[in-house]
């Protein structure tokens, strides 16, 4: 990089850093170190010409957008202008092809990379009280999200196949590894919605190498599989799932530990097609397993109780109790919450990207705001001896955006004290303890009584045209 953009470079990161609290002496405040930003935009090539838009503003710009209201480009420029005016420069065009140019240049792998970076420092730093028994849980999910009907994007995310042409909307499958402690995305990985080898538990596969020794992973039962789990394993890695629903147990077999409570042997199934011979052989004829009935439901009197039956292989019963495995079972809905924020609170389910490159790039932004977003409620949980997912994340994108110029604009020696103000407001948006609570899957808001598109649009134009020529 230039010495003569030292300078320029410094201050654009700062920026970013203000835009999400990261001021001096507060708790995970060397989340977005300069010398890393810098270095990663060196290893990729990005130039730090002078222009209107650099590269890390447009970061910043980036990920404004994925956590406003509005994302669109002409309110991303429209608050790039503001910004300028109130530090004192010459606004730039209110125009949004310069940014949105300098968006494509912007390369996918700098916004995967701090995606990954921002996620497992703020686990790193996670205070001990915050850990399941010492331990790194880490909780897997999947979900989908569409996008524009352009050609690129049908091509490489092709709509599902119940869509009739012209009619539907592409389809991603996104997989995310979430840390239970803190909540930000680890790692995610991105498929087309059908398609050979495209289920989430093959993208699962593809994150493994992310996991460490001594995690315990924590899914629901679609991944509760004899060659993931012996997997995991080998890799020194501990699970906790909810039994698949074709598996059947008997509790009055094997090594019993307790009420509905053993350790039995799975034997290992014959090799699946997506495995070859190889790879199969080296996965043992047999693996102990520790299968546990518990309830996650009925505690309150009016809530009829419900059980489940856990697999896992945390094997000591005294250490892990079967009251612990239940409760740590329940915190998996943690995972849920966390993409409810991403696609209903953050809009991720419908992206904007007319490219598939833009539309991978649009979901990495997501993930690193979100990840930021937690970093600064897992501030106002240290501050405030708080649990971080007690803490509302839509109260604190509230909180966060009211304080967005603020943040930007305030003196630097005033910066501490608007950010203590803002991690107070943070604080005091409290999630109600709702443990069994049940909702109906259905809305009472009726859609407004237009009429379906039943062909592809510009077929409709012209049957509207003749209509109205009759």
């Amino acid at each position: 990089m230039p010495h003569s953009n030292r300078g320029s470079v410094v201050s654009q990161v700062e920026s970013m850093q203000r835009q999400f609290a990261q001021a001096p002496g507060l708790p995970f405040a060397d989340l977005l170190p300069e010398e890393f930003i810098v270095q990663l935009l060196d290893e990729v090539g990005v130039e730090f010409r002078d222009r209107d838009y650099p590269p890390l503003v447009v970061l910043a710009m980036f990920l404004g957008q994925c956590s406003d209201a509005d994302p669109s480009l002409k309110q991303a420029v429209a608050r790039r202008i503001a910004q300028r005016v109130a530090e004192g420069e010459a606004a730039c065009s209110s125009n949004t092809g310069a940014y949105s140019r300098a968006r494509q240049r912007l390369p996918e792998k700098v916004l995967a990379e701090l995606t990954r970076h921002t996620g497992k420092e703020l686990m790193r730093q996670a205070p001990a009280k915050w850990l399941w028994h010492g331990r790194a849980v880490k909780v897997v999910d999947g979900s989908t999200a569409s996008m524009p009907d352009t050609k690129a994007n049908q091509k490489e995310y092709p709509q599902p196949s119940s869509q009739k042409p012209g009619l539907g909307f592409p389809m991603v499958r996104f997989v995310a590894i979430f840390a239970l402690a803190v909540g930000t995305v680890l790692d995610a990985a991105f498929c087309p919605y059908k398609g050979k080898e495209n289920s989430e538990l093959a993208l699962f596969r593809r994150l493994h190498d992310g996991l460490q020794a001594g995690d315990v992973v924590l899914a629901d039962r679609y991944f509760c599989s004899y060659f993931d789990i012996a997997e995991l394993l080998r890799r020194g890695v501990y699970v906790v799932m909810r039994l698949h629903q074709k598996r059947k147990t008997d509790f009055r077999r094997g090594a019993q530990i307790g009420k509905y409570d053993h350790l039995v042997i799975w034997t290992r199934p014959p090799r699946p097609d997506w495995m070859d011979a190889e790879t199969y052989q080296q996965y043992p004829d047999e693996m102990v397993i520790r299968e546990l009935r518990v309830h996650v439901t009925g505690r309150h009197r009016k809530v009829r109780s419900r059980t489940i039956t856990i697999a896992t292989t945390l094997y000591d019963h005294e250490e892990y109790r079967k009251a612990d495995l239940a409760e740590l079972y329940r915190l998996r809905w943690q995972a849920e919450l966390n993409l409810r924020s991403l696609k209903t609170v953050m809009q991720m389910d419908v992206l904007r990207g007319k490219s598939p490159e833009m539309v991978r790039k649009e979901m990495w932004a997501h993930f690193l705001a979100y990840n930021l977003i937690r970093k600064v409620m897992c501030q106002a949980a240290q501050e405030y001896e708080l649990k971080p997912w007690t803490i509302s994340f839509k109260g604190a994108l509230q909180t966060m955006t009211a304080f967005a110029l603020p943040l930007l604009t305030c003196a630097k020696g005033r910066l501490a004290e608007v950010v203590e103000e803002m991690l107070l407001a943070i604080a005091r948006h409290g999630v109600g303890s709702r443990p069994d609570r049940i909702e109906p899957r259905r809305i009472k808001r009726r859609p407004k009584p237009h009429k379906l598109l039943n062909v592809p649009r510009a077929e409709a134009r012209k049957l509207e045209m003749q209509d109205s020529c009759e």
